[in-house]
């Protein structure tokens, strides 16, 4: 079982990070677009702030979102907001998140997420780590993949190859940067991809957030990805 209360401590200190850095950010520069298509800095910043949230429902046994449209609709209401209060959005989210967090409970059951998924209520914090720090990328404020925390980047490695294990849609793949290995895709054997390339490349291809043309292929094509 994941370590939930270490994890609830790196979602504060990664959360600081984004508060500090955005803070130094202006209400103009909150408008310009980030680098998720169609999303300006500041839809990723209400969405920061409903995802947390709705994992707060999701620790307390309720719907993560009523609908899928409820939650566009929020990040769309809450994305024109100027700095100050998009700040104090994310770090009061957060603290409901912690406070969350703190309650005695069974961290072994299992919980509900979004779509139907499923998932340990020890690894919550986890997902929420991940939202906070690939979201603090996507904000094109001059936090890249290379400045994650090395523990987060190899556990998010880890987290997204098991995520595509198994997927039909793409072929037996061994992902590795040289000294460590994961494995992917289908198991139903046929020619074996090996990914190489440092752990940001890696991590960046899997995740969405680059082309893969920095890493090295053997054995096929670089795989298609589904989208997360």
């Amino acid at each position: 079982m994941a370590d939930h209360v270490r994890d609830l401590a790196s979602v504060h200190d990664a959360t600081e990070r984004l508060l500090t850095a955005v803070a130094k950010l202006n209400n103009d520069s909150v408008a310009e677009p980030s680098r998720l298509p169609g999303w300006t800095r500041g839809h990723v910043l209400a969405h920061l702030a409903r995802n947390a949230d709705a994992l707060v429902n999701v620790l307390e046994g309720r719907l993560m979102y009523v609908s899928g449209e409820a939650r566009d609709a929020g990040i769309e209401r809450d994305a024109p907001r100027p700095l100050d209060v998009q700040l104090s959005d994310v770090r009061e989210s957060a603290a409901r998140f912690q406070e969350a967090g703190a309650v005695p409970a069974d961290w072994s059951r299992t919980v509900e997420l979004r779509n139907g998924v499923t998932d340990t209520a020890s690894r919550v914090p986890f997902r929420r780590w991940i939202e906070v720090e690939l979201h603090h990328v996507d904000l094109g404020i001059g936090y890249e993949l290379e400045d994650l925390p090395a523990e987060f980047m190899e556990r998010e490695i880890t987290f997204l190859a098991d995520r595509f294990t198994g997927h039909p849609e793409v072929p037996p793949t061994v992902i590795t940067d040289g000294t460590r290995a994961w494995r992917t895709g289908s198991e139903a054997g046929g020619p074996e991809v090996t990914v190489t390339g440092a752990a940001p490349e890696l991590l960046g291809w899997l995740a969405g957030r680059r082309d893969g043309a920095e890493l090295d292929v053997q054995g096929g094509a670089l795989p298609t990805l589904p989208a997360l």
